[in-house]
This record gives structure tokens, sequence and C-alpha cells, in this order.
């Protein structure tokens, strides 16, 4: 076997963690892939000669890589004088993309995805690199160039972002979850009478026109009214998750990781009572979003 089918054989052992690496970066299989194959092309172009730990060396070129990339689309995003809302990548939740990213999506968790879509390259680098892939901060100091102190620094300033502070206790949070997972359970699966239980009678749901076809209502009132528009909606659902919205328990819609729509929650007892389904790339961009811890 000569050099460089060994390189070939040992980067394909390291593909698949790489490959997670750049993923939680980026968000996007296809720029997760470009990125790996980027640390190839520069893997094949040095060769390992000196490399004692070639794992952790790809790791490295795998982030410098997507520190770039991130920084490139930060700056298109500021550019660009239609974007949205920096911080979130829009998408048609009806668009088809691999089916492969959606489980990805699925495995890092939709909220975590979201919410590192919202860090600075730097933060969101250290993050990862550190509380996902045990990564030490005197290696990723150099990679977002800073030093080891404040390489933590970013890490934790990320930590605060992601888990950030609920508004209510514990206890009610953990009750209002429960209800929050059995509306998204009843949605996906259309289960109109689990979706009544978890519905008050007389709740009102309000939608951003952005996330309704033109001429369709954006009020509806009455339990059996909101659980037809929550089965209407049913697609979408596959792609909700409980999440904290502004420190109180809420849903986001996020198909493969990607900010779609977020619902505003008021829960009293054991029923949902309002709901705002947030669409509008502005009103979200203002929004609080953090993870809900298991």
């Amino acid at each position: 076997m000569n050099e460089n089918e060994w390189l070939a054989e040992r980067f394909e052992a390291e593909r698949s963690r790489l490959r997670g690496v750049a993923f939680r970066m980026l968000g996007s299989l296809s720029e997760a892939d470009d990125a790996v194959q980027e640390s190839w092309l520069r893997l094949s172009r040095s060769g390992a000669s000196g490399v004692e730990n070639l794992g952790g060396w790809l790791t490295t070129i795998v982030a410098r890589v997507c520190l770039n990339m991130l920084r490139s689309r930060t700056s298109r995003r500021e550019e660009s004088l239609d974007a949205q809302a920096p911080g979130f990548a829009f998408v048609d939740p009806d668009a088809t993309d691999p089916e492969q990213e959606a489980v990805l999506a699925d495995s890092v968790g939709l909220a975590l995805l979201v919410v590192l879509e919202t860090l600075s390259p730097a933060e969101r680098l250290a993050f990862v690199l550190h509380d996902t892939f045990a990564m030490p901060f005197d290696e990723i100091a150099p990679i977002v160039g800073r030093t080891p102190a404040a390489a933590r620094q970013l890490a934790s300033r990320a930590r605060r972002r992601i888990r950030g502070s609920a508004t209510v206790p514990n206890a009610d949070l953990a009750r209002q979850r429960k209800v929050v997972d059995a509306f998204i359970a009843a949605s996906r699966s259309g289960d109109m009478e689990a979706l009544l239980a978890v519905l008050d009678p007389e709740i009102v749901l309000r939608i951003d026109a952005t996330a309704v076809p033109q001429g369709a209502p954006r009020e509806l009132r009455g339990a059996a009214k909101v659980a037809q528009g929550a089965l209407a909606f049913s697609a979408r659902s596959q792609f909700a998750q409980a999440a904290l919205v502004n420190g109180a328990i809420g849903v986001i819609m996020a198909p493969r990781g990607r900010l779609f729509g977020v619902g505003v929650l008021k829960i009293r007892g054991d029923r949902i009572v309002e709901m705002e389904l947030v669409a509008d790339p502005d009103r979200l961009r203002r929004l609080e979003l953090a993870v809900l811890d298991d």
C-alpha cells in the first residue's frame, strides 16, 4: 500500500466523525460535505508527514474550513439588502432535501441547530468543538485566533445562549412541556381527540400572514377550529420541537434545522389557552430561543 492509499484509508475511517463536526458547525449537509472534501484535498496535498494525531489534525482543518464558511455566510447576509433575518436560515418547509440531512438534523436536535444559528462563528465553533467533541481550549484557541482563556469565554457565552433562562419554575416548566409534547404528538399523528384534550375550549390562535395562504383566516377561536388548523399543519409539525421561547415553553418548527416558525404559547393547568404562530422574519429575529434540558 503506497502513502496515498494509506492516507485515503485513514481519511475514510475519520469521514463520518468529521462530517458530524462540520454538520454541527454549518447546519447543512451539503456544506458539511464540502468542508470534509476540502480537508481531504488539504491532506492529499500536504501529506501526513510530522502529524502525530491525524484525527485531531483533520478536526482542526475541518473546523478552520467551517469557520471560514460561517464568516463568509455572515458577510453575505450583511451585504445583502434582501436578507430576511441575520442568524436564521429560512427555507420552504415543503422543499425536498435529502432524507439523510433530515435524519442527521433530528439526531443533533432541531432546537440546538436553530439556536446555534444565532451565535457568532467563533462562539459556535468553540461550543461545538469543546462541548460536543471534547476538544481542549488550548487547541481551539489558535483556530479562532484567541487565547485559551478567550476561547473558553466564547464557549461559555454560547452555552448561556443555548441553555437560556426559564422565566417559570422548573415544576411548571416540566408540566407545561408535557402539554406541549402531547400537542406535537397529536398534531403529527392526526389524533383529533388527543388535540382537543390539550386545548382549552375557548383557545385563540393567531397566525402571522407569512405562515398562511393569502386570504386564509389569521385568527381561529375554539378548540375544534384550532385542532383542525393544527391538522392542516400536520406536515410541518413533523419538524416541530418544544423549546424555550423568551424564557417560556413554546414550539419551534425547523425543517432540517432551518427555522420556519415559532409557536408562542400560554398554558393554564394542563391546557393551551392561547397560541400565536410567528413566522415573520423580523419578529423571529427578536425572539430569544433556547434549548430545553432533557
